[in-house]
């Protein structure tokens, strides 16, 4: 018999690119773009009403959600490589690796802003309404599927640039960074706030570049 699994077992650390682009957009061309685009424009302005300059809320709130676009990607990937019996290219271990990260942000920031219960009620709203959305968007328009997150990782580099912004000026308490934080992103000892979100805001970055990418390939195949 296989020997149980050890409890919440820490994923592998990740190190942070500082050199990624951070102001990098692709502009919207296609109609499928400017849909995508529109959609993430007006989930902005309701996340910037609600949330105003309450940073780390946001960031527990919207990490739920940015959490979901992976998964849902890696299910999908997973069920057309076994229905057509054919490789996947990486995308499904890319996919479930951006959910996980997405995940330990949301960890993370629970540790340095506690959600009220207001927060976790949205939380769960919010959660099972996207999830049930871009489950069929990424069944029926998966193009338009990875363009909003690239859209939406554009969004979170903007957002977490503002965040760091507040705290270098001494406007949000730079408080140490989670332990949690420091052995994932592999940080010193010493990390504070600002350091997670630079780290927090490289992930993002990425994000936004492999699924602007993806829609890339997708075009690439069509017109093949």
């Amino acid at each position: 018999m296989a020997p149980n699994p050890a409890p919440n077992p820490m994923p592998a650390p990740r190190e942070v690119d500082y050199n990624i682009a951070l102001d990098s957009h692709v502009k919207p061309v296609t109609i499928s773009d400017k849909i995508a685009y529109g959609f993430v424009r007006f989930l902005r302005f309701f996340a910037d009403k609600f949330f105003a300059k309450r940073y780390g809320h946001r960031a527990v709130v919207l990490e739920t959600v940015a959490a979901v676009p992976g998964m849902v990607g890696g299910l999908w990937q997973h069920l057309t490589a076994l229905r057509k019996m054919r490789g996947d290219e990486g995308w499904i271990r890319t996919l479930l690796d951006e959910a996980e990260n997405e995940r330990m942000h949301l960890m993370t920031f629970i540790e340095i802003a506690q959600p009220n219960w207001f927060e976790r009620f949205l939380i769960i709203s919010v959660q099972f309404v996207f999830y049930n959305a871009y489950f069929f968007l990424y069944l029926f328009a998966p193009r338009t599927a990875h363009r909003v997150v690239g859209y939406f990782e554009e969004e979170a580099v903007i957002s977490y640039t503002q965040y760091l912004a507040e705290v270098e000026a001494g406007k949000q308490e730079n408080v140490p960074a989670p332990q949690l934080a420091i052995d994932y992103w592999q940080l010193p000892e010493d990390a504070r706030l600002s350091d997670v979100i630079i780290a927090v805001r490289a992930d993002e970055a990425e994000h936004r570049d492999v699924n602007h990418s993806f829609v890339d390939v997708i075009d690439d195949r069509r017109a093949a």
